[in-house]
């Protein structure tokens, strides 16, 4: 049974990973990208969106975080 635990364990890590915003983000983009394809419309550009869209976002908020430590380090460090 720890077997089973560890492999669904290792696939929640993997795909969801440190952001579960953007795993539901690709699954959200991943549906409409069916949904327009089921309706005849050309769906080619939406996941190249997406992921430009979501990848800038999720670098935009850690470079954010990460500035933020570093500004509070350097008022602590004075």
């Amino acid at each position: 049974m720890e077997a089973i635990a560890g492999f669904f364990r290792f696939w929640y890590n993997f795909i969801v990973g440190d952001d579960w915003r953007v795993a539901a983000a690709v699954v959200v983009s991943l549906a409409l990208t069916n949904a327009l394809s089921r309706a005849g419309l050309p769906a080619w550009w939406l996941l190249p969106l997406a992921v430009t869209l979501f990848l800038g976002v999720s670098v935009f908020t850690v470079a954010r975080r990460r500035g933020s430590a570093l500004t509070d380090d350097a008022e602590r460090s004075t």
